[in-house]
């Protein structure tokens, strides 16, 4: 009898295929499993399965007082969420806060062209300094125009 096909679990098949493949799949059925129970958890929330293994499930979410509610009222989550057949063996949910990467404060003052000699003197110094990397960044600065 052959064993039930568990997308979450890695196979033998996968030893000679790398683990590369095996990763995609499992992210993929993570997204899946993130459309299915997103409904079913406290709203309003995106999260985010991370992973599901041996039976624990792991999500994200960006909003503290949702991620309290969730562990605070588990039980009762899990015996929703076990209902489905991909998480027919769920006993644990963990959550983690998911921080969201602010976007950098763009400045009020407009960037005013650099003239000529500048330009030249920036060109000058960026032949002058041997680390290719300050070098090149000088060279940018120089070509700024706004």
């Amino acid at each position: 009898m052959s064993e039930p096909v568990n997308p979450f679990q890695q196979t033998r098949k996968h030893i000679k295929t790398g683990n590369l493949t095996f990763l995609s799949k499992q992210v993929t059925a993570w997204q899946k499993l993130t459309k299915i129970i997103q409904p079913l958890l406290p709203q309003p929330e995106q999260w985010q399965v991370v992973c599901y293994q041996h039976g624990i499930l792991t999500l994200t979410g960006e909003n503290q007082a949702m991620i309290s509610q969730l562990g605070y009222l588990q039980k009762q989550y899990i015996s929703v969420l076990s209902q489905i057949d991909e998480l027919h063996d769920l006993h644990k949910i963990q959550v983690r806060l998911r921080f969201q990467p602010k976007a950098s404060p763009k400045s009020d003052i407009p960037a005013t062209p650099l003239d000529q000699e500048t330009q030249d003197m920036l060109h000058g110094a960026a032949d002058f300094v041997n680390d290719p990397k300050l070098s090149q960044a000088l060279r940018r600065l120089a070509r700024n125009k706004k």
